[in-house]
């Protein structure tokens, strides 16, 4: 079996695992953490594409996707849309702010440009936390609406339901992953790669990069604002505390936990982020140390990520038995 039949052959079990799931799941716990993974999966994507394809790590993503979110919800509560309208405004409205955001603060590089946008993210925060006439500051907006329902012949879509919801958010972590795939085998995705690998050579060459990065920011910007608005419709309830640079760091930590550039990477990196805290919460007293000692370890002793480690070791497994075949 070549490797591209192995991929596809892998792709296709996973799509029927996943389609599968809320079937054979019987806690809805787990199946309320599975969602939220799915989420960040759309998180993660975003910020793969400008920190793992472009080379720029941007501490602003939670801060779009609090714009997302609160944007989804300050239309369809305050306003009356759709929500199914709203959640299609937020990554738009995102993608604005953050193309005036970026325009600037991309003329910068290295560490300068990751200070910026921590100063984004921060105004963000503030921006949520203390505008309480609109956002509801601390305190908070409950009964964020669900989307409607939606009907096809005999069958309704039930999204008030966690199962309904899943296969939402399991469209949206697809389509995010297949857009940046898409990006990736393009000439933007190209140009993205040559810039990370030597920017200035790239400059040299006579290729504008900031227009390459710009875009790489909005379009990372705009998936954080459809996570944002999947998230807030999903808990019913939004408050800032969900979109401080603690949850930055969190989607830069999944991209390099899974496997910074790279298309899997985030999808397992997102797992982990969200799965990893909740499961050690059996070690209440010790959770937080125990939790930053195994980010800690794998950092040092898997510095390109769980999925190009595993991608190894099927290699050269597939080696060994091709060469025990001979």
């Amino acid at each position: 079996m070549s490797a591209r039949t192995f991929r596809i052959a892998g792709l296709i079990v996973l799509a029927l695992a996943a389609l599968a799931l809320p079937m054979w799941v019987k806690l809805p716990y787990f199946l309320h953490l599975v969602i939220l993974s799915l989420i960040w999966v759309v998180l993660a994507q975003g910020q793969n594409l400008i920190q793992g394809f472009t080379g720029y790590v941007s501490i602003a993503q939670a801060g779009f996707m609090g714009i997302g979110a609160y944007s989804s919800t300050l239309l369809s509560v305050n306003l009356g849309w759709p929500v199914w309208l709203t959640m299609a405004a937020a990554p738009v409205m995102t993608a604005v702010l953050a193309l005036l955001a970026g325009y600037p603060s991309l003329r910068v590089k290295g560490h300068y440009f990751a200070i910026v946008t921590l100063a984004y993210n921060m105004v963000i925060f503030i921006v949520l936390t203390t505008w309480s006439s609109l956002t509801g500051g601390e305190a908070g907006i409950s009964n964020v609406p669900r989307p409607a329902d939606i009907a096809l012949g005999g069958l309704v879509w039930n999204l008030g339901e966690r199962k309904g919801y899943y296969y939402l958010v399991l469209l949206a972590a697809a389509l995010a992953t297949l857009l940046c795939a898409l990006i990736l085998h393009s000439r933007v995705g190209r140009v993205l790669v040559a810039i990370r690998q030597n920017e200035t050579l790239i400059e040299a060459a006579g290729v504008q990069a900031w227009r390459y990065k710009l875009l790489a920011f909005v379009v990372s910007a705009s998936l954080a604002g459809l996570a944002g608005a999947l998230y807030a419709h999903f808990i019913g309830f939004l408050n800032p505390d969900a979109f401080g640079v603690d949850h930055s760091l969190n989607a830069i930590l999944a991209v390099i936990l899974g496997g910074s550039g790279t298309l899997a990477g985030p999808v397992v990196g997102a797992f982990a982020v969200v799965f990893l805290p909740e499961y050690l919460r059996v070690a209440e007293t010790y959770r937080l140390v125990i939790y930053g000692f195994i980010l800690v370890t794998a950092t040092i002793f898997m510095p390109r990520g769980l999925v190009p480690l595993i991608g190894q070791g099927l290699r050269a497994l597939g080696a060994r038995l091709k060469g025990a075949g001979r």
